[in-house]
């Protein structure tokens, strides 16, 4: 048992690192344009979705997006307005990793691989920013492959096995296991990748699968909450619109999961694809009807939170 979850730490680890690796190689390659953008092309919701997406796309991760969000907001070059749009964008723009991990890329990781590292050896931007993102997609495959390999034997320990069964016929169980898991390790994508290999492996159904997905929409928000902690009474807004608007999503979609199950399996056989579908569908779907509440929601959230402190 301590091998088989020293294993899932690890590639969870591996995951993480080829995230953040990927990352800097996008980043880097667009200098700070990132901030610019924000600042400047979010004069309206609908203009801040669309910069949070195509910057959640660049960064890899809404985490991230939403860290930069809050810290620009706090320091007054941003709104707390001007964040909504920006934070429905970021929730469409983290599919985009959900998507790209579902491709079937297992004979080109070690040429991504080696290829990448011989490209972060060169003190060139360009190059090193290539490296970077070989390297780093690397990463993330190498650890999808451990996930799928380690399936099976976790599934085997008593403690997951029973977790898993109660999951498959309770949706309640698979969203607070998604939150949880997801707030813990501090990445939704890492956890929609776990879900994938057990669903590749058909030890969970896919709407348990998507009730797991939709607890990770929430558990990633814990990030820009930490982020706002110390921060003026405007970042701290932004970070509880951030979990106000997931939370809302999911709970309006949740009597839907049968619904997404059906679309998806139309679209797909693939277990993991019809995930990343849902993931889409779910996303675009609950920003499109939210934006053009942006001032309702923003009036609620003041009202809410309008004297809150932490």
């Amino acid at each position: 048992m301590l091998n088989i979850l020293s294993f899932f730490s690890v590639y969870i680890a591996i995951f993480l690192f080829g995230m953040t690796i990927l990352r800097t190689g996008l980043y880097n390659l667009s200098r700070n344009k990132m901030k610019e953008w924000l600042i400047k092309l979010t004069r309206s919701p609908w203009q801040g979705m669309m910069v949070g997406t195509f910057i959640t796309m660049i960064l890899q991760s809404s985490s991230a997006v939403m860290v930069i969000t809050v810290g620009l907001v706090a320091t007054g070059y941003l709104t707390f307005h001007q964040s909504i749009g920006i934070i429905l964008g970021t929730n469409i723009g983290t599919t985009f990793t959900t998507e790209l991990i579902t491709f079937r890329l297992d004979e080109y990781v070690v040429p991504m691989l080696i290829g990448g590292a011989a490209l972060l050896l060169v003190q060139r931007r360009v190059p090193f920013c290539l490296g970077s993102m070989l390297f780093g997609l690397g990463c993330i495959f190498v650890s999808m492959n451990g996930f799928e390999k380690l399936a099976l034997p976790l599934a085997n320990l008593t403690t997951v096995s029973q977790i898993i069964t109660q999951t498959n016929t309770n949706e309640i169980l698979g969203l607070g296991l998604g939150t949880i898991l997801t707030a813990i390790i501090q990445s939704s994508t890492a956890t929609t990748g776990i879900i994938m290999s057990f669903l590749n492996e058909n030890l969970l159904t896919l709407h348990a699968g998507i009730a797991i997905l939709f607890g990770a929409n929430i558990g990633t928000c814990i990030t820009a909450l930490l982020a706002s902690i110390g921060a003026n009474r405007e970042a701290k807004l932004t970070a509880f619109a951030h979990t106000w608007l997931n939370i809302l999503g999911v709970a309006f979609f949740f009597p839907f999961i049968q619904t997404f199950e059906r679309i998806v399996s139309q679209l797909t056989p693939l277990p993991d694809v019809q995930l990343a579908h849902v993931s889409l569908l779910f996303n675009v779907v609950c920003s499109i009807l939210a934006l053009p509440l942006t001032g309702i929601l923003a009036n609620f959230i003041m009202k809410l939170h309008g004297r809150h402190s932490f």
